[in-house]
C-alpha cells in the first residue's frame, strides 16, 4: 500500500483549472443535478442523498468539483482531525465529464487536502465490486484492497449508517 505522502502514480497535464468548492444555497441545485451514467448508479448515491447524509454526520466534509467555472462532480470525506485515517465517503464525476482526466485531478486535490490535515496517514475508501465498477480507477491512484478487519471502527459504523450492514453488500474497502 502506498503511503499517503507518496506522489500519485501519474502526471497531471491538462491545463483546465480545477477546484473543490463549498456547496452553497446558490449552487446546491446544480450539484444535485450532476449524475453518473445509468450503469454507474449502483456504485454511488445521488448527490442529494450524500448532502443530506452529510448534515447528519458531524465529520462529513463535502465539496463540489469544478472545472473552470462549471460544476462537474462531488466529493465527500470523513474529516476527523484527531484520527490518522480519513475516509473518502463519496466521489462522483458527472457522466458528461468522465474520461477527461477530471476525476484524476479531483482526486489529486483531495489527496493534497488530506495530506494537509493533522495526523493524516491513511486515506481509505470502499467500492462496490461489480463489472464496470470504480475499483480499477482507485487502483490506478495507488489504492489497494484491504481486509474488512483493518477498517477502523468509525468507518465500519459509517457503513452501517449508509448501508444498514456490510455483510452481503459486495463492498470492498481500499486504502492508499
Amino acid at each position: 500500500i502506498r503511503p499517503l505522502h507518496e506522489a500519485l502514480p501519474f502526471a497531471l497535464t491538462n491545463a483546465q483549472a480545477q477546484v473543490l468548492r463549498e456547496i452553497t444555497a446558490d449552487t446546491v441545485r446544480a450539484i444535485c443535478k450532476l449524475e453518473v451514467s445509468e450503469h454507474q448508479k449502483q456504485f454511488v448515491a445521488p448527490n442529494a442523498v450524500s448532502i443530506a447524509q452529510a448534515y447528519f454526520h458531524d465529520e462529513a466534509w463535502f465539496r463540489a468539483i469544478y472545472a473552470d467555472e462549471e460544476p462537474v462532480g462531488f466529493v465527500m470525506l470523513e474529516d476527523a482531525p484527531m484520527k490518522p485515517e480519513y475516509f473518502l465517503w463519496r466521489f462522483m464525476i458527472d457522466a458528461r465529464y468522465q474520461r477527461t482526466g477530471i476525476g484524476r485531478r479531483a482526486m489529486a486535490l483531495l489527496i493534497d487536502y488530506v495530506r494537509s490535515r493533522p495526523q493524516a496517514t491513511e486515506l481509505l475508501t470502499s467500492v462496490v465490486q461489480a463489472e464496470g465498477g470504480p475499483q480499477g480507477f482507485y487502483e490506478s491512484l495507488g489504492f489497494e484492497p484491504i481486509p474488512e478487519a483493518r477498517l477502523p471502527t468509525s468507518i465500519r459504523e459509517r457503513f452501517l449508517f449508509c448501508l444498514g450492514e456490510m455483510a452481503g453488500c459486495n463492498v470492498a474497502p481500499m486504502m492508499r
